[in-house]
């Protein structure tokens, strides 16, 4: 049997926004765009991989409470909420783009303890996306 990740979620406050941090600046393609009334539902992934990341609205489900949903949109606000580590053959170019687009650098190019290599930023959300050198 062999399992794979099809998809992995995190929210998005902003959808164009969004759209042009994963596609513009990662270089993933926008895979499917779905609305529903005032809301945005992205996926994207990296071109040459079927794993992709869908971009969601955060607190829509029907089935929370309005404090709920207020504690959500205050930890998405932090930046506490979503997560995701990508990987990348140079991580240097990588970060050399997102500092020139002016992107939330969280943390420079770094040889980890653990050894790795890699470096932090935040999406236009908030949302934690680390990337390792491959």
């Amino acid at each position: 049997m062999n399992i794979t990740i099809h998809n992995a979620f995190l929210p998005h406050t902003d959808a164009d926004a969004a759209i042009g941090f994963y596609r513009d600046l990662l270089g993933f393609e926008v895979r499917n765009d779905v609305g529903y009334e005032n809301m945005r539902w992205i996926t994207v992934g990296p071109v040459a991989d079927s794993t992709s990341i869908v971009l969601h609205p955060p607190a829509a489900d029907p089935g929370i409470s309005d404090e709920e949903r207020e504690t959500i949109m205050t930890l998405v606000a932090k930046g506490v909420y979503g997560a995701v580590t990508l990987s990348t053959d140079d991580l240097e170019v990588l970060f050399e783009r997102m500092e020139a687009a002016g992107a939330d650098i969280v943390q420079e190019p770094t040889d980890q303890f653990y050894g790795v290599r890699d470096c932090a930023f935040r999406d236009p959300a908030g949302n934690l996306v680390r990337v390792n050198q491959a």
